[in-house]
């Protein structure tokens, strides 16, 4: 039982590790990842290659948290299950009952600790600094990223061949609305990131298509 603990707990930390990475290289900035690129900072190079190719890492990250989700049901049915199941049977209930208790309580504790300690907070620490984690797992991602090419490939077939069949296109809309930008602009200006007079003027360009030309015209009287 001990192995198979052990076993679980690192499946839930090797999810983290993924969730990790993906927010670290999504949100990573570009700029800084470049000026450490041309101070010949390899890894920055390797995160750079993929922060501008997303496609390369984030289908696999998702086949490994996938993966890993099904294996921790797995693992941890086989390891809590039974002695939780014995020990509601010393409580006098009945063996079926007691089974499927077991495992509902097995199924709740494994996914709240997968949420938890593999997914949020992963992510918050990929939040705190982007660039230093995105250098650390680039080369590593990149390498499951090569290996799972083939199963990568043989997923996004099986994809496009589903939509056709249920005739739908591949081929997505924009991938941000201009609703979208100015949500983020406002987002970023509360934050910090943007300034408000910076915030202003892309506001402003936007609104330039909305406007008459007369509105932006003085009347030669009044020259």
């Amino acid at each position: 039982m001990t192995t198979q603990v052990l076993i679980l707990l690192g499946l839930i930390l090797l999810n983290g590790v993924f969730a990790m990475s993906e927010i670290a290289l999504v949100t990573a900035r570009k700029a800084r990842l470049r000026k450490l690129v041309e101070e010949g900072d390899r890894a920055a190079a390797a995160a750079l290659a993929l922060g501008e190719d997303p496609n390369r890492f984030l289908s696999t990250i998702q086949i490994g948290i996938t993966s890993i989700g099904i294996l921790n049901g797995i693992v941890g049915e086989a390891a809590l299950a039974p002695p939780f199941a014995d020990w509601l049977e010393t409580l006098g209930i009945d063996q079926p009952v007691s089974d499927y208790a077991a495992t509902a309580l097995v199924v709740v504790v494994v996914t709240y600790v997968s949420i938890v300690v593999g997914e949020l907070v992963p992510k918050r620490l990929g939040q705190f600094n982007p660039e230093g984690i995105a250098r650390f797992v680039a080369r590593p991602m990149t390498f499951l990223a090569v290996l799972s090419k083939p199963f990568v490939r043989l997923l996004s077939v099986s994809t496009t061949a589903m939509l056709r069949l249920l005739g739908a296109s591949a081929s997505t809309g924009p991938t941000v609305t201009e609703e979208e930008i100015h949500a983020m602009l406002a987002e970023g200006s509360e934050s910090g990131v943007i300034e408000q007079s910076e915030h202003k003027m892309v506001r402003n360009v936007f609104r330039l298509d909305d406007r008459q030309i007369s509105s932006l015209m003085v009347p030669r009287s009044d020259i």
